[in-house]
């Protein structure tokens, strides 16, 4: 599909200079960029790979001299990761799904398809589903018994919803995702060794010679509008009421969110990040890569988790946490700072040792 200049900075919200009627094709780095490709060089060091490249055109940073670059139609943006996002909404066909319901679909009868829904090959829809209108769902995905999916979704190829999963509209989920599945939730009949470990905070339990018993998940899974769940991450499902995912929270890949979690709106969960069980979480929360949330504790709006970060007790609004077990970040800084300098403060304290060992033989 070709794009001119001048309508994709309307679409941007950006100013285009230049041959504003050129038309591109699609996007490429500058050094690679085509004629008929819009390259990206939205700061000065992208920039000099414009010269390497063939391009008519690109998206530049506010201010910048595109003609000096060679170019004849220019994009110029004030924000460039923001632009960014609208560029590629719009240069982004999404995945070739045919309308209507592919013959090989497997719908239950009780099941409501919404008007211009889009259901792929090997599909399988359950029992009491509601599909909203322009949803569009690819190959081989499978939604449980009285699942509800809000109007203008997009499943993924391989997406896995499991039965009593309720989600908003314009829902986006990568391939190999699984949401509603069983919460990990095991007891046993007396104490177990993890139970006497953390009641009694000892270092040492006594034997049971227990099994594990597990306790089943009815509350299903709750999500809002506009959320957002990447390739293989996993929302479990509450055991007595929902787990929830507030509006406008995007998940990554690798992401595991725990039974009976409460997630508020906006929140940024980064790849291989997780929230135990019945953890609850503020507003516009960001758990960056890798970090983690104890089970059973609070977190408050606006706190930023910084990467590899273990969080082990509640966090109040608007504070940043760093390290483990988790801190404020000027403190873990500071104790960082620390632990470097002992190396030497500890050769420091062995040369006073020596010398008040001298004076005491002196003595």
């Amino acid at each position: 599909m070709q794009h001119s200049i001048e309508a994709i900075a309307r679409a941007i919200g950006a100013r285009a200079e230049g041959e504003t009627g050129l038309t591109i094709t699609h996007a490429a780095e500058p050094a690679g960029a085509a004629p008929d490709a819009l390259a990206i060089a939205m700061a000065p060091a992208y920039a000099e790979g414009l010269k390497q490249g063939r391009a008519r055109a690109a998206i530049l940073w506010d201010g910048a001299d595109w003609r000096a670059m060679g170019l004849r139609a220019a994009v110029l943006v004030s924000r460039p990761r923001y632009a960014l996002s609208g560029l590629t909404q719009l240069l982004d066909p999404g995945p070739e799904i045919a309308p209507g319901i592919h013959p090989s679909a497997v719908i239950d009868p009780s099941a409501e398809i919404g008007e211009g829904a889009a259901i792929g090959p090997l599909v399988v829809i359950g029992r009491g589903v509601r599909i909203g209108a322009r949803a569009r769902i690819d190959a081989h995905v499978s939604i449980g018994a009285d699942c509800v999916i809000g109007p203008d979704a997009l499943l993924h190829a391989g997406v896995r919803i499991g039965r009593n999963v309720r989600i908003g509209a314009r829902f986006c989920c990568q391939s190999g995702a699984a949401i509603g599945g069983d919460g990990f939730s095991f007891v046993s009949p007396q104490a177990s060794g993890m139970e006497q470990a953390r009641n009694a905070m000892s270092d040492a339990v006594a034997a049971t010679d227990h099994q594990w018993v597990k306790i089943h998940s009815l509350g299903g899974v709750e999500i809002g509008d506009d959320v957002e769940v990447g390739a293989n991450a996993t929302v479990d499902a509450g055991t007595i009421r929902a787990t929830r995912i507030g509006s406008g929270t995007k998940i990554d890949n690798m992401v595991m969110i725990a039974h009976n979690v409460v997630a508020g709106e906006n929140c940024l969960f980064c790849g291989h990040s997780g929230a135990a069980g019945s953890t609850v979480i503020g507003d516009r929360v960001v758990m960056a890569g890798q970090s983690g949330l104890a089970d059973n504790i609070t977190v408050g709006s606006d706190v930023v988790i910084s990467a590899a970060t273990k969080v082990l007790s509640n966090v109040p609004a608007g504070r940043v946490m760093m390290g483990y077990p988790a801190t404020k970040m000027s403190t873990q800084v500071e104790s960082y700072k620390a632990l470097r300098r002992l190396p030497r403060l500890l050769r420091e304290v062995a040369e006073m040792r020596k010398v008040l060992s001298k004076g005491d033989r002196g003595d």
